[in-house]
């Protein structure tokens, strides 16, 4: 397995911006949320001897939305940003995302470099160019397909970061375990993300991000393989969006922590995926992941969010599933009935 050829996995990410940055020809732009501009920005002091503009914005899913990306817009407007600029995303999934789409959008699309400051913008957002905001409180449904010019992955950032958003990207490495084999599994297991080894953690990051790479390499377009990578997305977003609306909002890897057990109940019911490695799995995920529950009152709510899934045709909710670590199937249709015992299962499970 390979590196995607625009990440950089160093330990210097001031120096590998700083010399994309010299071959800029106009005006450079990094967007930042409160965090990053506190704890990330002083990382990279390239951004500030550069002169670049900083574009600041509120962290959080509930901004993801097109509300931000007019406030980003006109930040570059009005910064007089043209088609030779730079635009440099410093931060997690969210900034990632949006700030990538702006730039993919604006003038028809500008240069620019993703700096992912969190576990999970690490493992999961730093290829496959997906790029996306929310949408009437649905995950990712205005997006595009555009890869970065280049993605800098340092460590450094990671030591910044809180313990939950650790262990929320954890839940990402789990999924590409399931993806590829029992050994990527093996070898998370002594990790514990509640009291990190950063040197580990870099090795194993930079394995997480071989194992997308081999999907979105074979499939850019999410139209065959590629939709493995949504393994617990298809519950897990539908959670998250739930979630929004109750007194306690879970982080991404939170809700497909528990869309990783309900789908991993689906492919024991439908691809004979075995009850053992489903409790083992299950076990790995509640000594982290403290359970969301919620009543089956909310079932036809959460089944309501997944008919928005890209993945769906037809009116049916489409699922990607695994009979055993490494062996997988996509485009699995489950019935209305079989979704709700994968719910009451992860409500019952003690975790």
């Amino acid at each position: 397995m390979n590196l995607p050829e625009n990440v950089v996995c160093t330990q210097n990410a001031d120096a590998i911006l700083s010399d994309i940055i010299k071959g800029v020809q106009s005006k450079v732009f990094a967007l930042v949320d409160e965090n990053t501009a506190k704890h990330c920005l002083p990382l990279l002091p390239c951004i500030s001897q550069s002169g670049a503009s900083v574009i600041e914005i509120k962290s959080g899913e509930q901004y993801k939305n097109i509300d931000t990306l007019s406030v980003i817009w006109s930040k570059l407007s009005n910064g007089e940003a043209d088609r030779k600029s730079l635009f440099i995303n410093i931060g997690g999934g969210v900034i990632g995302d949006m700030g990538g789409l702006a730039a993919s959008l604006f003038k028809r699309g500008i240069k620019f470099v993703n700096v992912p400051t969190t576990l999970l913008a690490q493992v999961d957002a730093s290829c496959g160019g997906k790029l996306a905001v929310d949408f009437q409180n649905f995950k990712n449904e205005i997006g595009v397909f555009n890869n970065p010019y280049k993605v800098i992955v340092d460590s450094a950032f990671l030591k910044t970061l809180p313990q939950r958003q650790i262990i929320s990207g954890f839940a990402e490495m789990i999924k590409h375990s399931l993806l590829v084999d029992r050994d990527y599994f093996e070898s998370l297991v002594p990790f514990d993300p509640k009291n990190p080894d950063y040197k580990l953690l870099s090795q194993l990051v930079e394995t997480s991000i071989k194992i997308k790479n081999e999907f979105t390499s074979a499939d850019p377009t999410e139209k065959g393989v590629r939709k493995m990578l949504n393994f617990g997305h298809t519950i897990g977003h539908a959670i998250e969006s739930y979630s929004f609306s109750t007194a306690s909002p879970l982080l991404h890897g939170e809700a497909v922590a528990a869309g990783i057990i309900c789908e991993l109940f689906l492919s024991n019911h439908y691809m004979g995926f075995p009850l053992q490695n489903l409790i083992e799995v299950s076990k790995m995920i509640g000594t982290y992941f403290p359970a969301f529950r919620f009543g089956m009152e909310t079932y036809k709510t959460l089944i309501e969010l997944m008919h928005h899934d890209k993945k769906n045709s037809g009116g049916k909710i489409s699922f990607s599933l695994v009979s055993q670590f490494g062996k997988y199937q996509y485009d699995v249709n489950c019935t209305y009935e079989d979704i709700c015992q994968a719910f009451s299962f992860y409500n019952q499970i003690n975790i």
